[in-house]
């Protein structure tokens, strides 16, 4: 285990995208950096009896490896272990907030068969292409997945709004689904049964 992140208040956003070089374009302009573009393999896992998810909690193993693409150098070869729990709210936001930790692994390391040798079993797979972009005091992550591309922006919610208007979004446009709120949806509209979020 190489580095580990102190629990953070993650607050974020989706938005949709539909043309991925003229946004690329859009984030140029308002002084976006790119950090590369990997393939990332996420699995999620909990008990048998599913307590993480009763609890409304989550851990994730993601295996990333680099991609590059037309518009995009590869990004690093890494692996992450995240811890997710809610944040007690009495009012309703249109930000998805959790309580979030990420410790660097090993990325040879055998996780999944660790992580099941101590009880965990994985329970959703998820893939997607994640170009990384960092501006100052926020995160933009976009997501090419299997239901659709989307921008992730993650920060204060002032950043978080005010990049979204730069690039032309208004606060309707706002998704704080999860991925497998995402896919679950995609599949109801397709008459499929969630399982895999897989490309």
């Amino acid at each position: 285990m190489t580095a580990r992140r102190p629990s953070s208040r993650e607050i974020e956003i989706k938005l949709p995208i539909g043309d991925i070089p003229a946004l690329l374009g859009r984030l140029r302009r308002v002084g976006a950096v790119s950090h590369g573009r990997v393939f990332e393999r996420n699995t999620l896992y909990d008990t048998p009896s599913s307590d993480l998810r009763r609890r409304g909690r989550l851990l994730r193993l993601r295996i990333e490896t680099p991609a590059p693409s037309r518009w995009v150098r590869g990004g690093a070869r890494r692996a992450l272990l995240t811890s997710k729990a809610p944040v007690p709210s009495t009012t309703r936001s249109r930000y998805k907030q959790r309580y979030e930790r990420e410790l660097m692994v090993v990325p040879r390391r055998p996780w999944p068969a660790l992580l099941r040798s101590v009880g965990l079993r994985p329970t959703f797979r998820y893939e997607k292409y994640r170009t990384a972009l960092r501006l100052p005091g926020l995160h933009l992550d976009l997501d090419e997945t299997p239901v659709g591309n989307f921008l992730e922006l993650e920060g204060s919610p002032r950043a978080i709004d005010h990049i979204a208007r730069a690039l032309g979004f208004r606060p309707r446009d706002s998704i704080r689904g999860t991925y497998w709120d995402l896919f679950a949806a995609y599949c109801r509209r397709h008459g499929h049964t969630p399982r895999h979020m897989l490309f």
